[in-house]
């Protein structure tokens, strides 16, 4: 008897349930959150959220940089969500589908740099959630037009156009203190540099901050009556931190603070914050300082706070459609893993014909 006509369905059946396992496995990486669990530090005991998806200025590579130093330097633990490719699992800055928004229920500061996201009812409800109960909010860049929501959804109101007077202009204005209101100034052709405001030096989230510089362009803002402007954006005609000032524009704010809801929910809003202008010490130190006055820590602000990078930094430029294809959450987890890591590509594969 030819025994191996008995074997082969064995093991055949063998193949596929190590092939179900290892993809049942995969999802579930793709869908668990990244988090960096800090050791010791002013922010233990500490939990900030992440939500990492807009489709231009690379959040998916600025947001897991601040929270590697939040982590590993300060103690905090800092969970990152990405907008995720649900049928492949990996990071896609234009999907709607952000899994694991559910652990923002004891979050102690949420870091939003959304894009216009429509996510799915369960997936926005704890957001909401957050929020009705004026949770800290650190918003960058694209922030304050996080949600294009269509008029029929239960979180039509969240939208950056909301008409209606209760909550006008939604998520961005009535949060952070301003909605999309349009470019200021061009991108990869003028930068913009942040200058402090002069009643406002000795606020703790300058702490140690002189001149910040982004190379990302101007927006144009005209934010709520009640904000504090903590700095004002001012376009240059240039790539670099000494070029001219745009003559024909004057400084708008850049940065601000305010609360919200019960009117202790702290809020700090910058327009700017491209994976490139982390670069900068000033921008990145600013934004280190703005975590921890989010969750109320101001008092252990300094000037020499660490915020040096943990791994290797390597930002992508920033454009529409820019991000590198292929990478997973898990395959940030270790705090030396390159963000990103050149290997993947950023442009699409041209399809054949």
């Amino acid at each position: 008897m030819n025994h191996s006509l008995r074997i082969k369905p064995i093991g055949l059946l063998l193949f596929a349930a190590l092939a179900w396992t290892s993809l049942m496995s995969a999802e579930s990486s793709a869908q668990s959150p990244l988090v960096y669990e800090g050791k010791s530090g002013p922010g233990a005991g500490k939990h900030i959220v992440f939500l990492a998806g807009d489709h231009e200025y690379r959040s998916e590579e600025t947001l897991p940089a601040m929270a590697r130093i939040l982590a590993q330097h300060h103690g905090f633990k800092c969970t990152v969500l990405f907008t995720i490719d649900p049928d492949t699992g990996t990071i896609n800055p234009d999907a709607d589908h952000m899994p694991g928004t559910e652990v923002l229920a004891d979050a102690d500061a949420a870091v939003i740099f959304l894009r216009f996201k429509n996510l799915p009812d369960d997936q926005m409800q704890p957001i909401v959630d957050y929020l009705n109960r004026s949770g800290p909010v650190v918003g960058l860049r694209t922030a304050t037009h996080a949600f294009k929501i269509p008029a029929d959804s239960p979180f039509a109101r969240y939208d950056y156009q909301y008409k209606g007077q209760e909550y006008s202009r939604g998520f961005g204005r009535q949060v952070l203190g301003e909605s999309w209101s349009g470019h200021y100034g061009k991108n990869h052709v003028m930068s913009t540099r942040l200058i402090v405001a002069n009643d406002q030096a000795d606020h703790p989230i300058l702490k140690g901050v002189t001149q910040p510089w982004v190379q990302a362009g101007g927006y144009w803002t005209e934010p709520m009556d009640d904000v504090t402007v903590l700095a004002t954006a001012q376009p240059l005609n240039g790539m670099t931190a000494n070029a001219p000032v745009a003559d024909d524009k004057s400084p708008c704010p850049g940065v601000w603070v305010r609360t919200y809801g019960d009117g202790d929910g702290r809020v700090f809003t910058t327009t700017y914050g491209a994976s490139v202008d982390l670069l900068d010490t000033d921008f990145r130190r600013m934004m280190i300082n703005a975590c921890f006055w989010s969750c109320g820590m101001e008092n252990q602000i300094r000037e020499d706070l660490n915020i040096d990078f943990v791994g290797a930094y390597q930002p992508s430029k920033f454009q529409f459609g820019g991000f590198r294809r292929g990478v997973r959450p898990s395959d940030l987890a270790d705090f030396n893993s390159p963000i990103m890591s050149l290997r993947y590509p950023v442009e699409v594969p041209k399809r054949r014909k």
